[in-house]
């Protein structure tokens, strides 16, 4: 496994890779989720490179960034037995130079949930995954449903800006009591992680009410509210259902997928989840066909 810092030695170290190529970009702490992005990678590309950017752009000032996990060496260690080919490390100095002006912005689908509790994230992300996408010359980039509107305006850039290659979105990886991996997960007490489950079972609880033939979003919304208010540690901030292609509000009570999808706090740790509305659109294909509500991008 190479590891590269520098823009000059990530162009030369892949211009030697063969074949096609995986991208997996990541900002380390890496956990199972991660490499489960990974092993799709390796199944479906002659070679995978990972980026590992703590991107400091799309962090807020009220936001983790200084508190952000890092462990570089695990994290490599973990990628050098994944057998990935190449990972760029690069500092922010070198992602963002003296003098750099260019921002990458998708308008709409950035709009609401994520968008609008964190003023600025996904123009931090765009700008970040737009260089990325360039530097690396990937035939397929791997992400994950957990971020599923960060995931929908990458698929919406990249179709806008022409990017070759696909975007891929997989499943959320799991605890084995339902809750989402995730970097930040570090940060919970042990009290706080007997808690946090209770966004999965609330994901849970709408699954059933669909099911059984709710349709109605606000309804649907409300069984995910009835079963984060049972836990005295979660303070919500938003609960959402919507339409899955579009990621807008809807009121229709007709069998479109809908995403829903929450954010919640326990304690200092701002958690996320979501999940497609039949269950059986939780998967590789049915994420990546309707996130973002683009088809996929040939490779040019």
């Amino acid at each position: 496994m190479q590891v590269v810092e520098t823009v000059p030695a990530l162009r030369a170290a892949r211009a030697a890779l063969d074949g096609r190529v995986g991208l997996v970009t990541t900002m380390g702490a890496l956990h199972a989720g991660h490499l489960a992005l990974v092993e799709q990678a390796r199944a479906e590309n002659d070679a995978v490179l990972v980026t590992i950017f703590v991107n400091p752009t799309q962090f807020a000032p009220h936001e983790d960034l200084s508190k952000y996990p890092r462990d570089l060496p695990r994290d490599l260690a973990m990628l050098e037995a994944a057998s990935v080919d190449l990972v760029f490390t690069p500092v922010p100095q070198v992602m963002y130079p003296p003098g750099f002006q260019t921002v990458v912005e998708v308008t709409e689908i950035s709009q609401g949930l994520e968008g609008e509790h964190r003023p600025g994230h996904f123009q931090g992300v765009a700008t970040v995954v737009a260089k990325l996408f360039n530097l690396a010359q990937a035939d397929r980039a791997y992400f994950g449903q957990k971020d599923a509107q960060q995931a929908a305006v990458i698929r919406t850039m990249a179709r806008d800006l022409n990017f070759p290659l696909e975007v891929i979105i997989c499943p959320t990886v799991r605890e084995s009591d339902g809750l989402a991996m995730s970097s930040r997960n570090v940060y919970l007490t042990p009290e706080q992680r007997r808690a946090a489950p209770v966004l999965y079972r609330a994901l849970q609880a709408a699954g059933k009410a669909y099911a059984d033939g709710e349709r109605r979003p606000d309804s649907l919304q409300q069984c995910v509210l009835d079963v984060l208010t049972t836990e005295p540690l979660a303070q919500i901030e938003y609960v959402s259902v919507c339409d899955a292609r579009t990621l807008q509000n809807s009121t229709t009570t007709g069998d479109m997928p809908l995403l829903v999808s929450m954010a919640v706090k326990i304690g200092l740790t701002r958690l996320i989840d979501n999940c497609l509305l039949p269950n059986e659109l939780n998967t590789r294909d049915g994420l990546t066909d309707l996130l973002g509500g683009v088809a996929s991008i040939p490779h040019i």
